[in-house]
């Protein structure tokens, strides 16, 4: 039985980055990515407000009129979502931090497992059909998987946003209670950004290793993909608030509904962010797999050489 050890995706399966970019690009056609992140972004509007209604009601509790942790997360979600969208987000901040309470805390826990988890179910077909393979696992287990991603992500965004939001100020109370080096304070400033971008990148890495029913999964910190599919987020998502702020016509052509419609745009960005990356760590794999059996297959001819 063989043993060899897969080679890293950042060889690109053997590959050219040429010819890996045409097979994926072909890829993104036949397995319609285009389509499916707009079936994405629909389960995505369904599964953010009841997440976001989970969050803000525990910020809630802390996040009152006036407060600076309300002004921070203004100013955060004015500066990752595009356009109006941020303007809607703002309207649902206002009405759930005016009247948290437990009871409405559970209710939005349970409603954004179960709405957030379709979503990512949503996310686990689609990347099933981007690496080939198709969903046998009991709709129990499926479940269990899309709540458990759902959960996980949670974590990693809301640690992202917490560094975010207060790492200037954790840096600052820290250098000034206990002692730090300004130096030491300048530098946790500088290495926060990479630990944010580590938290986004293990966020693309869990959903790759768990979302897609692979036989054999292999987990990897950072792969091609996820970063391809976080550098295009990142762009998308600043050229397209740069886009807005030039020239957006929707609130004009649309009036009240152009902010549902600019979200229901980034989230249709986000959605094929995370399926291109899919693509390409789809692609990789399969020409790696095809290098690796030439290869075997060479071997064995020349064994046979030998013996003879």
């Amino acid at each position: 039985m063989s043993t060899s050890i897969k080679p890293s995706l950042w060889k690109f399966g053997g590959v050219t980055p040429l010819s890996l970019g045409k097979q994926v690009f072909k890829d993104i056609g036949e397995d319609e990515v285009s389509v499916r992140s707009a079936a994405l972004a629909y389960y995505f509007v369904f599964a953010v407000f009841p997440a976001m209604l989970f969050i803000l009601s525990l910020l809630g509790f802390f996040a009152g009129a006036g407060t600076q942790l309300r002004q921070s997360l203004f100013t955060t979600l004015g500066h990752v979502l595009p356009g109006s969208a941020s303007d809607l987000v703002h309207k649902a901040l206002d009405e759930v931090t005016r009247s948290s309470g437990a009871g409405k805390a559970l209710f939005g826990i349970l409603g954004a497992l179960w709405s957030a988890s379709s979503g990512v179910t949503a996310v686990m077909e689609s990347l099933n059909i981007a690496y080939d393979v198709k969903e046998d696992r009991p709709v129990w287990k499926q479940r269990a998987v899309a709540v458990g991603l759902t959960l996980a992500l949670a974590i990693l965004v809301l640690a992202a946003l917490a560094l975010t939001l207060f790492g200037n100020v954790a840096a600052d109370w820290l250098g000034a209670h206990i002692g730090l080096g300004n130096a030491l304070v300048i530098a946790w400033k500088i290495v926060q950004w990479p630990v944010v971008l580590g938290f986004m990148f293990l966020a693309f890495a869990v959903t790759y290793y768990f979302a897609p029913n692979l036989e054999e999964p292999e987990w990897h910190w950072i792969t091609p993909g996820s970063a391809l599919g976080l550098i295009f987020w990142l762009v998308a998502s600043f050229g397209f608030k740069l886009y807005l702020h030039f020239f957006n016509s929707y609130s004009k052509t649309y009036g009240s509904v152009g902010a549902v419609i600019i979200l229901l745009l980034w989230l249709y960005i986000t959605g094929f962010a995370i399926l291109v990356g899919g693509e390409v760590n789809s692609a990789i794999g399969r020409a790696g797999d095809a290098q690796q059996k030439y290869e075997e297959r060479h071997r064995r001819i020349e064994e046979e050489l030998k013996a003879a």
